[in-house]
């Protein structure tokens, strides 16, 4: 979009080069653990792959706060810029959002392509496009984030030719300048209001039907459980944001029918605008009766990702829908958690200690299950049939039913 070499090479595999080669670079504030940047470091190494790029180094620097003009400091720059030149590296990640001066700074120093992090999710988010919503919605969110830093990203864009960064769905050539850009973007809303209107209708049409919405941190197993709970093929995969549109799929349980809807994960440090224009995609959430909140209990920072979760919904205004969290992976989180020489009762003791904390802090109905192993899904399914029989009897009272 924009530029015509953002468009995805059919060449490539999922419009990456499988060959670039990346660094990351991060910095540790005052209020930061070096343990936490790295698992911050962590995601966005798995974004990179995502995105069709192999990390070969990390570099971190305590900062009290990031520079206006190069985000790092000028001696940590210059270490990067060697040890780019020795390993012949093209391409550096940023942990967060450069302005469109630090950018070409960066640029002029190290010579190679540079990437923040919300560049980067827009990338992954222009390759999984499928859909002309989605493909509208990637475009509109890409065209704002660059809208403030035109003038230090054209340069930028003109050097630099296909990967990470470099694709979308948008025009072969248009011209880079503000009005252009502008006018694109309301063209793009226009576009997307127009969707909106189709998917309210087509919405206002399962009225009758009670709906449930899985949402969670990206890669968390919301698509297999969506498989599992209504039969039927779901594309799943260990990638970050394996799918973009709303997956809904009717289900019905012994007579009783809802809906059951999947959406896009969520992510830390999420791009506003990319919230701002998925916002008719969340819809489904929104409108949702029930949430079934899974949770990947395996991953070492699970609780920070619960809390991204709950955040986001708060701000697309889905915070105080009836929840049920499910923690899924159990059998994973046994295998990182169980020495092979524990005991049977120590270990049950281990496991009903972690279930009974998370109990506290999370005052809502809660299931734990594998979603890949079946365990405890039955379960859950039961627990769910009784919050959907109950909302059925809240929204008809004075309709016979029979579940």
């Amino acid at each position: 979009m924009i530029n015509s070499s953002w468009n995805v090479d059919p060449k490539k595999k999922n419009g990456a080069n499988p060959e670039e080669r990346a660094v990351l670079v991060g910095i540790i504030l005052p209020d930061q653990s070096e343990a936490l940047v790295e698992e911050h470091l962590d995601e966005l190494e798995f974004l990179a792959l995502t995105a069709g790029a192999k990390t070969v180094r990390r570099f971190t620097q305590k900062l009290k706060s990031p520079d206006s003009r190069s985000y790092i400091g000028s001696g940590k720059l210059e270490e990067i810029r060697r040890y780019l030149e020795d390993h012949e590296i093209d391409l550096v990640i940023f942990d967060d959002d450069l302005s469109g001066k630090q950018q070409n700074i960066i640029e002029s120093i190290l010579k190679v392509k540079i990437v923040d992090r919300s560049f980067l999710i827009l990338d992954i988010f222009a390759s999984r496009a499928q859909t002309a919503q989605a493909k509208t919605q990637v475009e509109l969110a890409q065209l704002q984030y660059i809208y403030p830093r035109l003038r230090g990203m054209w340069s930028h864009l003109e050097r630099q030719r296909g990967g990470i960064g470099m694709r979308g769905p948008g025009e072969q050539e248009i011209e880079t300048d503000r009005r252009i850009v502008k006018e694109k973007i309301s063209l793009l809303k226009k576009r997307l209001e127009k969707i909106d209107l189709q998917s309210a209708t087509q919405r206002k049409n399962r009225d009758e039907m009670i709906r449930v919405s899985l949402v969670g941190y990206t890669n968390v197993g919301k698509s297999t459980l969506m498989t599992l709970l209504s039969k039927s093929e779901v594309f799943a995969e260990n990638k970050l944001f394996a799918t973009l549109d709303t997956t809904v799929r009717k289900v019905v349980w012994d007579s009783m029918p809802f809906l059951l809807s999947d959406t896009v994960g969520f992510i830390r440090k999420l791009p506003h605008h990319l919230i701002e224009s998925f916002k008719s995609t969340l819809d489904d959430v929104r409108e949702a009766d029930i949430l079934l909140h899974v949770v990947d209990i395996s991953h070492p920072q699970f609780e920070d990702q619960v809390k991204v979760v709950k955040e986001t919904l708060e701000s697309i205004g889905a915070g105080d829908k009836i929840t049920m969290m499910v923690f899924n992976k159990m059998d994973a989180w046994r295998q990182k958690n169980f020495d092979e020489l524990l005991d049977s009762a120590t270990r049950n003791e281990l496991e009903e200690e972690i279930k009974s904390r998370l109990r506290e802090l999370y005052p809502v109905e809660m299931e734990f299950i594998s979603a890949k192993s079946l365990e405890h899904t039955e379960l859950l399914r039961s627990k769910l049939r009784e919050l959907i029989s109950r909302q059925y009897m809240v929204r008809y009272p004075y309709r016979s039913k029979h579940w």
